[in-house]
């Protein structure tokens, strides 16, 4: 008998096992893959889940493993730049984008020194109920026999198509349809540094360094140019670097050197799923999903899963019951999570309405506010304050904008 089950052991199920563990409860985490393996993903890890993984002690794990450090964002939005970083944020002067067959195996490492009992290349296919509740898991390891395990609390950590969520019938709600797509591979040769730049033409690309001296080099259009995208992708891929910065464009062509396959990403739409009932949470992307334009999914899966962790051991101690303490965990996390999701899914539209344009371009002409609105990006000034209308003012009147042309919110 388990106190916790966690299914899914990347970047939301190693924490919370881990976490777990530490806290001195009997925790067993299950995953369908093995370790190390890759995974899709945008590899970006904001100040905000790096101070995370600082405060377990996995930061110089990471830094240790040849992720390059970053220390300036050159980001654009229909031609408006904005060009710096962050304040620190817990003393960290940096990002780091690590390739998830580095970082995954960092996590399932931690969690097994904590005392995790982890079981690999295990698939779940169905979960244990008693009495209406969620008592377990039941699924087997590789080809072997069925297994079944039983706990006080399932957490599901295991993606979009979450097998937990399914079985328990989790709703989605708040939903926004996903605006586009994407296509990403690794180049050397290129001396680059971090960009995130949005086109005039519902175009995107990013840019970063990762492990092995490549850089991940990523392009987003609308699904609308899905179809077109498809008939060529190697030619549209270049063909967006081309139309956002034509110079990186010419450059990409003759100093760079795709080392992998083009990957495609089509991902879902945007989403909050119910994550908690009797016995189960659900945590990462199966609990909360939204386009990976801002990179915030590592980042969130890490705050969620040290909150959901919070929660679960208050309730395991006694201090309150597990049900009141999976509702408030939900609680929490759709608040803190709002401003990041409502600005995550309307920089995917790869359009910018008035109210941005006016915003971010009295911005750009200010270095404080620059850092300031990178720290947003960053999570270490909250949104919400930063465009709040007295805030606003200070903005406008900092870049000289007359009255007439202030703008205070979307339209």
């Amino acid at each position: 008998m388990f106190d916790v089950i966690v299914v899914g052991a990347r970047c939301a199920g190693s924490p919370v096992a881990m976490l777990l563990a530490r806290q001195g409860h009997r925790v067993l985490m299950v995953d369908r893959s093995s370790f190390p393996s890759d995974a899709v993903s945008t590899h970006y890890i904001h100040q905000a889940g790096l101070s995370r993984l600082q405060a377990w002690g996995l930061l110089d794990e990471v830094i240790d493993a040849k992720t390059p450090a970053i220390r300036t964002m050159n980001y654009a939005n229909h031609g408006i730049p904005l060009i710096g970083f962050a304040d620190p944020i817990d003393g960290i002067d940096a990002v780091y984008c690590p390739r998830r067959v580095v970082l995954d195996e960092i996590l399932v490492n931690a969690a097994r020194r904590a005392g995790v009992e982890v079981l690999e290349q295990f698939t779940v296919s169905d979960l244990v109920f008693s009495d209406g509740r969620v008592v377990g898991i039941r699924g087997r390891e590789g080809d072997g026999p069925e297994q079944e395990f039983r706990s006080t609390v399932v957490v599901g950590a295991d993606g979009f198509h979450s097998t937990v969520a399914r079985k328990v019938g989790a709703e989605l709600y708040n939903v926004r349809p996903a605006a586009g797509f994407t296509y990403y591979s690794y180049y050397s040769g290129l001396d680059w540094g971090l960009h995130h730049k949005t086109g005039f033409h519902e175009q995107w690309f990013g840019t970063w360094p990762t492990n092995g001296d490549v850089n991940m080099v990523a392009v987003i259009c609308t699904r609308r140019q899905l179809k077109e995208f498809r008939q060529d992708p190697e030619a549209r891929f270049l063909a967006v670097f081309d139309d956002v910065e034509p110079e990186m464009g010419a450059q990409l062509r003759e100093q760079g050197r795709r080392e992998e396959p083009l990957r495609p990403m089509r991902y879902p739409d945007n989403y909050y799923r119910r994550s908690h009932g009797p016995g189960w949470a659900l945590v990462g992307d199966a609990g909360y999903h939204k386009d990976p334009i801002t990179g915030w999914g590592m980042t969130d899966a890490f705050l969620h899963g040290e909150l959901l962790a919070d929660r679960i051991h208050e309730a395991l101690s006694g201090e309150r019951t597990m049900d009141d303490a999976l509702a408030d965990y939900v609680k929490v996390r759709d608040e803190e999570s709002a401003p990041v999701y409502d600005y995550t899914t309307a920089m995917a539209e790869l359009t910018l309405d008035p109210y941005l344009e006016a915003v971010l371009g009295a911005i750009s002409t200010s270095r404080e506010w620059t850092t300031k609105m990178l720290g947003m990006i960053a999570g270490g000034v909250e949104g919400h304050e930063l465009f709040a209308p007295d805030n606003l003012d200070r903005i406008y009147d900092d870049a000289g904008v007359p009255q007439h042309k202030r703008i205070y919110e979307p339209s």
